[in-house]
C-alpha cells in the first residue's frame, strides 16, 4: 500500500513537471502580448495626425470638394472655414493692411507695381490657436505639411482693385536657389462679394461657357476658367505639374471689384521646409 501510494505520488509530481515549461511558456507569452497592447495603447506613431476638424461641423456646415480643372489642377473646398473663422482673420489684419508688392524674379526682392492694387499684411504661421487650427486643417485636405507652408496673408480689395494674371511659382533662381519653389496655393474666401472679384485661369483648358453661372461673371472672369467668391470657401491649385516641372495654365489673376469688397486669405506652400523668418 505504501509503494503504490508513494509511486502514485511520483507519478503524479512527474507528470505535474512535465507540464510546467509549457505553462511557463504559456505565462511569459501572455505577459509580451499583454505590454505590447499597453505600448500600443499608450503611445501613438510620429506620423499618425489626428484631423483637425470633422466633416460635418455644424458651424461651417459640411465639408465637401468640387473637382474644378485638371489643367491647371485645381479643386474647391466648399465651406472650409467658418463664418466665425473668416471674421476673426479680418479683425486681426484690419488694423495692419499695406499696399501689396509683388516679387521682382530678377533680385527675389519685393517691390511695389501698378499690377496689384489690394492692400494686405501677413499673419505669422502659428500665431494663435485659430490660425494653427486652420493650417493643420490645411495640411489635412492637402497632404502638404504645415511646415512647408508660408505665413498666412490676408489681402483686402476694394471697388476697382485687382491682381493682374501672374504664376505663385518663381521664375527666377533667387527664389528657388535660395529658398525653395512653390509647389501649390489655397486661396480661402474670407467674405462674399456682390460684384466681381472673381478668380480667373485666363490659360485654363477649360471651355470656360459651360459654367452654370458664367452669365454672372465679369467681363474679366469670363475671360478663362473663374470662381465666385465666397464666405468659407477656399480654391486650392498646383503651381507646378505632377512630373515637377511649371505648369503654365497656372496663370490666375484677381478680377476688379465692381461692387462691395472682396477679403481672402492665401497660404502658399513650398517645396521644403519654410523656416519661418525667411524672406518670403
Amino acid at each position: 500500500m505504501m509503494r503504490t501510494s508513494r509511486l502514485g505520488r511520483i507519478i503524479t509530481t512527474q507528470s505535474s513537471l512535465s507540464y510546467l515549461p509549457i505553462a511557463v511558456v504559456l505565462l511569459f507569452s501572455m505577459m509580451v502580448l499583454f505590454m505590447l497592447f499597453a505600448a500600443r495603447s499608450n503611445i501613438s506613431p510620429p506620423h499618425v495626425h489626428k484631423p483637425a476638424f470633422e466633416l460635418n461641423d455644424e458651424k461651417r456646415g459640411e465639408l465637401w470638394t468640387e473637382l474644378l480643372s485638371w489643367e491647371p489642377r485645381a479643386f474647391i473646398y466648399h465651406n472650409f472655414l467658418s463664418k466665425e473663422e473668416c471674421e476673426h482673420l479680418i479683425k486681426l489684419a484690419a488694423p495692419h493692411l499695406q499696399k501689396s508688392q509683388v516679387v521682382d524674379p530678377r533680385t527675389g526682392k519685393n517691390t511695389f507695381s501698378r499690377f496689384r492694387t489690394s492692400s494686405g499684411m501677413f499673419l505669422r504661421r502659428g500665431q494663435d490657436k485659430i490660425i494653427r487650427t486652420i493650417e493643420e486643417r490645411i495640411a489635412d485636405v492637402t497632404f502638404i505639411p504645415v511646415e512647408h507652408g508660408e505665413d498666412l496673408q490676408v489681402l483686402h480689395y476694394e471697388v476697382g482693385q485687382k491682381y493682374e494674371p501672374h504664376y505663385d511659382y518663381f521664375t527666377g533662381k533667387f527664389k528657388t536657389e535660395h529658398i525653395g519653389q512653390r509647389i501649390a496655393t489655397l486661396l480661402m474666401y474670407l467674405s462674399d462679394v456682390e460684384e466681381g472679384g472673381e478668380t480667373v485661369f485666363p490659360s485654363a483648358i477649360f471651355n470656360s461657357s459651360s459654367l452654370p453661372y458664367y452669365n454672372g461673371l465679369s467681363s474679366c472672369a469670363k475671360k478663362g476658367l473663374s470662381v465666385k467668391p465666397k464666405r468659407g470657401d477656399a480654391l486650392f491649385f498646383w503651381s507646378l505639374k505632377r512630373n515637377g516641372t511649371k505648369d503654365p495654365t497656372s496663370l490666375h489673376g484677381g478680377c476688379p471689384v465692381i461692387k462691395g469688397s472682396k477679403w481672402s486669405a492665401t497660404k502658399w506652400m513650398r517645396v521644403h521646409k519654410f523656416e519661418l523668418g525667411n524672406p518670403l
